[in-house]
Formats: structure tokens, sequence, C-alpha cells
């Protein structure tokens, strides 16, 4: 894979709520990264305005984990479509009728419109969190399976997952359904609350298409030289 391409599939995760952080390191590692990840904690506290501040052009991925009856979330993913974000996650604990109604939503922002994307289950969780959260729904492994396929069928465009899971929905929902991979570390690196992590290649090797790291990033000194060092290591 030429560096190109691997920078293209790397997404930077901001996870500040400070917008002056924020601009920081969005302009320290533009053009070094595919694009960036602003979340829920970022948008509660500076909203869309606080969005066009920082992306200024760069390949947004609006990661809010939208979950709430169908409506609403329907009217959340209108009320971002003028952000023009190129990925956005719903949640697939919320259900078909929540998933098709905001799968329609995104639809009807017509050309542009943000790819959705359906977080499976937190890479925060392992699976002793899960147990003690589903009792009797079987493995991790099979509940992301699941969830997987019922956002698929419901219209989404793609899932979210751990590297732990991403062959395993790699072979279930084929070749052109985009993976997207959070918790990305490269070797010796603090875990910074995900249970289920992967080093960038470990993660590409799983088949995930887009990876997202934050902290590795984020807080390295030169933040434009660790993503570049990650980008390497994805480029392999």
């Amino acid at each position: 894979m030429s560096a190109a391409a691997a920078r293209a599939r790397l997404f930077f995760a901001i996870d500040s709520a400070d917008l002056a952080t924020a601009r920081r390191l969005a302009a320290r590692t533009a053009g070094h990264v595919g694009g960036l990840k602003l979340g829920l904690e970022f948008f509660c506290a500076h909203g869309p305005d606080g969005v066009r501040q920082v992306a200024r052009g760069q390949r947004l991925f609006l990661d809010l984990k939208l979950h709430d009856i169908p409506a609403t979330v329907a009217g959340a993913i209108r009320a971002i479509a003028p952000l023009r974000p190129f990925l956005a996650t719903v949640h697939a604990g919320g259900g078909a009728a929540m998933m098709k109604a905001a799968a329609e939503a995104a639809r009807q922002a017509g050309e542009g419109r943000a790819k959705l994307v359906a977080v499976t289950a937190l890479t925060s969780l392992d699976a002793g969190d899960f147990a003690a959260l589903a009792p009797g729904e079987g493995a991790l492994g099979e509940r992301v399976e699941r969830l997987a396929i019922m956002a698929l069928e419901c219209g989404l465009d793609g899932v979210v997952c751990s590297a732990h899971e991403a062959a395993r929905l790699r072979r279930r929902c084929g070749p052109d359904v985009p993976i997207v991979v959070p918790g990305i570390r490269p070797h010796g690196t603090a875990s910074g609350g995900h249970k289920r992590q992967a080093t960038p290649a470990q993660a590409l090797a799983a088949g995930a298409d887009y990876l997202v790291a934050g902290r590795p990033i984020a807080c390295a000194g030169d933040p434009a030289a660790a993503a570049d060092a990650m980008v390497a290591a994805m480029a392999g």
C-alpha cells in the first residue's frame, strides 16, 4: 500500500472539549492524516460551529453514536447533514427501526451525504463486561456480528468494531462493506480506555478499511511526526 493510500485510511480522533486545542491539533496534522474524528464531548461543547472551525475542509468523521427513538435520530441526521461529514455513527443497539430511519434521513441529504456506520460494541468493553451487561446473549463476537448484519439490512453503509471482530465481519459482510476500527495503538503505547485495541498492522490485516487513532497522535511531542509514523506502519 502506498503512503498516500494508507494516509487516506487514517482518521485522527481529537478527543478534547477545548476549542483552541482542537484547532491547534487539526492544523498541525493537516495533510498527515486522512481526516479528523470529532465526537460527542466536542460536539456538546461547541456544536456545529465548532466543528466547522476545526474541520476546515478536512474529511470529517462525526462520531456522535446516535441512539434514541427513530424520529429523534432521523432528525439528528438531517441536522448534521449541512456539515457534510464523510462518516457519521449511530449505535446499532438502537434497533432496526431506528437504523432504518437514520438511513432514510441520510439518503434524503442527497449527493455527498455521510456514510452511516453502525457502532456494534464499544472498544471499552471486553468479554467480561459484555457478559455482565447481556447475560445469555452468547459471545461478544456473535453479538457484534448480529448487530452488523442487522445494520446492513437496515440500509446503513458500514460498521464500527474492534480489530478483534474485524476479520469475522469481513468474512461475513464481504469485501465492499466499510469497516471502521478505533482503538488503534502502536506497540508500547497506553490503552487509553480501549480494552479491545490493536496496532495499525493488526487492524489492516483483520480487514479494516478505516483506522481511528487519538492519543498516540495528540499526546506526542510532534503530532504530525506521530501520524506519519503510523501511516508508515500502515503502508508497510
